[in-house]
């Protein structure tokens, strides 16, 4: 008989550690320190870029959850084969942007559908990626979106939702209004998360993880305060 999972395993299963670091060895000494302690762990553009398809097949090494996190944005064709590209790393969940429209996101999902099917495996999470973290009212408004960020994320999730996808990336500042239009099923992934006292550094819409559970969200990701601290076990169970 399986046990019980005690508050701290369900916990550690919903934060997302980011690996955002540029070599196989920084990563290897991340995974070392934090894998006893965390089951998901976030693949973004600088390590993936940096070092392929090795980055995944470490942390598969070491019997983790991957969020792929390379924001798709092409056009649908494109990112439906990336998403079959995806399925095939045998990823966890991975994301495209939500301003692709929903074409693409169909699209994106598509291709995992077909693919998770063929290859005969569960399907990955799909994402859509809403407002970027780093942008507040004003630089939302250079784009040509006239629109609070909340009001914008609401209105992509929407479009998320439609296309068929498992939910957004959004900032905490937008958990409540997502989760009251979109349904308790629908996932709500949250970065933008820092323990108090923490730098925000480019993060403009942010809050501590307490807060952010509370509010809704599914999964958290946090990296720098984790990942750069001096001992990055004890900072992450400090979280819990």
């Amino acid at each position: 008989m399986k046990c019980k999972l005690t508050g701290d395993e369900v916990m550690n299963d919903r934060i997302i550690v980011a690996l955002d670091v540029s070599t196989l060895k920084e990563e290897e000494r991340l995974l070392e320190a934090l894998a006893p302690h965390a089951q998901i762990f976030k693949i973004g553009m600088e390590l993936f870029y940096s070092c392929g398809a090795k980055a995944i097949e470490l942390v598969r090494k070491h019997d983790k959850d991957i969020f792929l996190d390379l924001k798709f944005h092409d056009i649908p064709n494109t990112v439906y084969a990336a998403s079959r590209a995806a399925v095939r790393f045998g990823v966890f969940m991975f994301n495209v942007h939500a301003s692709g429209g929903a074409d693409m996101m169909k699209k994106a999902l598509e291709g995992a559908e077909e693919e998770s099917e063929r290859l005969g495996i569960a399907r990955p999470k799909i994402l859509g990626v809403t407002v970027l973290t780093s942008i507040d009212r004003d630089a939302l408004k250079k784009t040509g979106v006239d629109k609070h960020p909340e009001e914008q994320v609401l209105s992509l999730a929407g479009l998320v939702k439609a296309a068929g996808l498992d939910g957004v990336v959004a900032s905490p500042e937008e958990i409540d209004t997502v989760r009251k239009g979109m349904g308790k099923d629908f996932l709500i992934v949250t970065p933008g998360v820092r323990p108090k006292g923490s730098e925000t550094g480019d993060q403009k819409r942010v809050a501590a993880p307490k807060e952010a559970f509370q509010r809704g969200a599914d999964y958290i990701v946090i990296g720098r305060p984790v990942t750069k601290a001096k001992d990055p076990a004890e900072a992450f169970e400090g979280l819990l």
